[in-house]
């Protein structure tokens, strides 16, 4: 069940804030001074503003969340590994979301030099990183 609820929070959040980026955010917002901040980007591509030529991208896209949703369909024996595929499939459905209507993800954390980023590129993270630390460390999060 968790990995249901966690889908639809972590979807729900990064559309939410999403929104609130495209109605409030006008200019850069500094955190720490240059460091850290918000700044409302748009990006065309996937993964760190990699693109690909012609419909190859969305092709590639579709493949990759039909690969993740039956990965999570099928191996998600632990409460961590369902809060971790939820996270993954909610971010990957909110950048798909918002991608649909302009062609673009509104990015807008800026940390330093690393490219700017969303709450759904954080959750897919985090659901990646939940993942591998099971896979390295089984049995660290008991079911």
């Amino acid at each position: 069940m968790p990995l249901l609820f966690v889908t639809i929070g972590a979807f729900a959040l990064s559309v939410i804030a999403k929104m609130l980026v495209d109605h409030f955010l006008l200019s850069r917002f500094a955190i720490i001074g240059s460091f850290v901040g918000f700044e409302r980007s748009v990006n065309p591509g996937v993964a760190f503003g990699i693109t690909f030529p012609g419909h190859l991208q969305e092709i590639l896209v579709a493949a990759a969340l039909v690969v993740m949703v039956v990965l999570a369909l099928r191996y998600h024996q632990s409460r961590w590994q369902q809060v971790a595929f939820g996270l993954i499939l909610g971010g990957a459905f909110a950048n798909i979301a918002d991608r649909f209507f302009d062609g673009v993800v509104t990015d807008f954390v800026q940390v330093g030099t690393f490219p700017i980023f969303n709450v759904a590129d954080s959750c897919i993270t985090i659901g990646v990183v939940l993942l591998l630390i099971e896979a390295l460390f089984p049995g660290m999060f008991k079911r």
